[in-house]
């Protein structure tokens, strides 16, 4: 009869073997396959994605720079600038790495494509927030300039990516990067968010995690050297400013300074009606098309009629059809007093 404590032993060590092997994102098997799909011309794609980005945001590149973001030696770098140069793509002029005008426009067409990539795994599937930009890495080297404009054209020309990066159009027009750190606010005031910042990962699943998104209204309540405390569309949260720093906000001013309305369609009691504002930017994909499909849209007078066990779920009345919605879905719709009511 075989020992329980050797049987364990080596279920463990079988265990650990096969973590090692298919463990997400660092597993043997997940670098194997990351390696096999690392070409030369990947390469050159994501280091003229690098240089527009330092550009973009007027960092300057270098040598150091770029080995950082691939994750590669310096020697390496070097070779994969001297290439980029050779083909008229990137020029040294002694004080960094400036794309010419046709590495620019290249970096623009791997960047569309990897923008509207995400907008499409954010919009119309189940892919995870955290997934969407390592989706994009996979596919953005891929697509054909016709897919492109044909995911654009599917899309809807979106603007925007789900993190807040604009998306550049066909012809390459981008405009010019908008707000500041959510650190840089002081307590008092309030904006909108613009960006939220998906490297790292691991901090970007903590912002997504808390339920922020791009669009969101916020006001800072109190700011510390070792904490931020806001509300987001009426939920108080606390970020270490670390973490705050990766959110971009556009500041409104003191004359506009009155945030959003915060009330849901959850907090309805039966017999009340309100009217439609907007649906929380944290509802995407399937969800946010059948609220859409559904005539959830600004302006429509929606009104509660029946609640079931728990007040969940709560049967509406959205343009006359009786609609029965969970909790957690009525609080993704914000809504405000319908026309010609004076109740505040």
């Amino acid at each position: 009869m075989e020992n329980p404590a050797t049987a364990l032993l080596v279920f463990g060590v079988a265990s650990a073997v096969l973590a090692l092997l298919f463990w997400p994102r660092r597993g043997l098997i997940v670098r194997l396959y990351r390696l096999a799909r690392i070409s030369e011309r990947v390469r050159m794609e994501d280091a003229l994605k690098h240089f527009h980005n330092q550009e973009y945001l007027g960092r300057p590149a270098s040598i150091e720079t770029l080995a950082g973001v691939l994750e590669t030696s310096r020697a390496r770098a070097v070779q994969l600038v001297a290439r980029l140069e050779s083909r008229g793509l990137i020029h040294s002029d002694g004080r960094g790495l400036p794309l010419t005008d046709s590495g620019r426009a290249y970096a623009l067409r791997i960047i569309r494509s990897h923008r509207l990539w995400e907008r499409y795994l954010a919009d119309l599937t189940s892919v995870k927030p955290g997934d969407w930009h390592d989706g994009a890495e996979l596919r953005e080297h891929t697509l054909t300039p016709d897919a492109v404009t044909e995911l654009d054209v599917r899309m809807g020309h979106p603007r925007y990516d789900p993190h807040g990066d604009p998306i550049p159009t066909a012809s390459g027009e981008l405009p010019p990067q908008s707000g500041v750190p959510l650190t840089a606010l002081e307590a008092g005031q309030s904006g909108t968010i613009v960006h939220l910042e998906d490297e790292p990962r691991e901090v970007y699943d903590q912002l997504t995690a808390v339920g922020l998104a791009p669009l969101m209204e916020l006001r800072v309540l109190e700011s510390t050297p070792s904490s931020l405390r806001f509300t987001a569309d009426g939920l108080e949260l606390m970020l270490e400013p670390v973490v705050a720093s990766n959110i971009t906000v556009k500041v409104r001013s003191t004359e506009d300074s009155a945030l959003g309305p915060s009330r849901t369609l959850a907090q309805l009691r039966p017999g009340e009606s309100a009217a439609v504002v907007r649906i929380s930017p944290t509802c995407r994909g399937a969800q946010r098309r059948r609220l859409l499909d559904l005539g959830v849209v600004p302006g429509t007078v929606v009104s509660a009629e029946l609640e079931g066990v728990l007040r969940d779920p709560v049967a509406y009345n959205i343009r006359g059809a009786l609609i029965a919605l969970r909790r957690h879905q009525a609080e993704w719709i914000y809504v405000e007093a319908p026309p010609g009511d004076s109740r505040n």
